[in-house]
């Protein structure tokens, strides 16, 4: 099986620009497949960033990778996991908001002595 295209940082910052004025407040919501286009790439770039798969980042129902080397889980629950909505993770994704503040919020859930993605984010600064 081929592997996949690394992100191409034009489309992402395309896409993420499509959904900046939402993130800081000042805009519409963007429609599902908008908001949708703009959670794949970013956790796509996530896994082009740090290739591994002892962390599964989850962002329901748009995306999940498997990213951070280190122990590889082969069946069942992955020991370390994030979970987050589609708003949280674009924030993280472009600097709207930290790893600690999301953390203390109750916005991200990381379980796993390695589910911790403060030294990746932000990918992206808008």
């Amino acid at each position: 099986m081929p592997g996949r295209r690394p992100v191409d940082p034009h489309e992402l910052r395309t896409r993420l620009a499509a959904v900046a004025r939402w993130l800081s407040g000042d805009g519409p919501d963007p429609d599902r497949v908008t908001l949708a286009a703009a959670v794949r790439l970013s956790v796509r770039l996530l896994a082009d960033l740090a290739p591994g798969n002892t962390v599964e980042v989850r962002v329901p129902p748009f995306a999940a990778v498997q990213c951070i080397e280190g122990p590889r889980h082969t069946r069942g629950t992955p020991p370390n996991i994030v979970e987050t909505d589609a708003r949280t993770w674009l924030e993280l994704a472009t600097g709207h908001l930290t790893w600690a503040d999301a953390l203390t919020a109750g916005r991200v859930t990381a379980s796993g002595t390695r589910a911790d993605l403060s030294n990746l984010l932000p990918l992206v600064r808008l």
